[in-house]
């Protein structure tokens, strides 16, 4: 099931949002906040449905967000946006899931950063309470020098994702706030369980793989997957959820993930 609907929230403009799933009798379903990516610029509730599509089958209740965008919404527009979505899903989550429903936070490319993002903030405003976070092929490093972006694109510093940097941070001291850039940030202590996934053919592969090693070095339980299919990740995560031969592996990592997750405190 899939229903377009908009979330009101507090001082801010409507956002538009996908919910797929829908809660199942006799049992607390997962539910996940999901951003899509668009390297912060573009992207859109369509271009999300492969990765919300692929929670879905593995169990959640995923409400996906059309989040704004740069650059007329630089940094912090999206991650308060995320982080009002957030609120709004906790207080929603019995109607989304059921009765003990564990709220996650997911997001793939510039969606991961926010994720990643959104859960700091959680983290530093003492709510809402978090099982986890899932973040696929993330963007979270603006150097854009890694040896994985260079093996798989090329692009040095004059690509999609430099220019997208470029028009999601206000100002150059922006690469500064953990907020904007979780890879830099110094303080990953009190982060939820997180799943981070990428593939040997994904430009955000060294990314990844360094946060997940800093999360674990901060003592935040991480399960960090390398699919070894090709996957055109992060482009092919927007394009139609057809059968590809990753997905399998895909799958198996947000089931196990979804259904390991520890509920937090309450």
């Amino acid at each position: 099931m899939e229903k377009d609907t908009t979330l009101d929230t507090p001082g801010r403009a409507p956002m538009q949002a996908r919910i797929y799933g829908r809660k199942r009798a006799g049992t607390g379903s997962p539910v996940v906040l999901h951003f899509h990516g668009g390297a912060f610029v573009s992207g859109d509730l369509d271009s999300g449905a492969c990765m919300a599509r692929l929670l879905e089958e593995a169990g959640a209740v995923v409400v996906s967000v059309a989040y704004p965008l740069a650059p007329e919404h630089r940094f912090p527009d999206a991650v308060e946006a995320g982080y009002a979505a957030l609120e709004w899903i906790y207080k929603q989550r019995t109607k989304l899931g059921g009765a003990g429903a564990r709220v996650h936070l997911a997001g793939d490319e510039a969606g991961g950063n926010l994720a990643a993002a959104v859960a700091m903030v959680a983290r530093d405003r003492g709510h809402p309470p978090l099982a986890g976070q899932i973040l696929v092929a993330p963007m979270l490093d603006p150097c854009v020098g890694t040896a994985s972006l260079r093996e798989t694109m090329a692009c040095g510093t004059a690509c999609k994702w430099a220019d997208g940097w470029q028009q999601y941070l206000r100002k150059p001291n922006d690469a500064e706030h953990p907020y904007a850039v979780p890879a830099h940030a110094t303080r990953l202590a009190g982060l939820p369980p997180a799943l981070v996934l990428s593939a040997a053919d994904d430009p955000m592969r060294d990314e990844a793989v360094a946060y997940a090693q800093r999360l674990q070095a901060a003592g935040i339980a991480v399960t960090s997957g390398m699919i070894p299919q090709e996957t055109g990740w992060p482009d092919a995560l927007a394009d139609s959820c057809s059968q590809r031969p990753c997905q399998a592996a895909v799958l198996g990592h947000l089931r196990t993930f979804l259904n390991a997750a520890t509920p937090p405190p309450h």
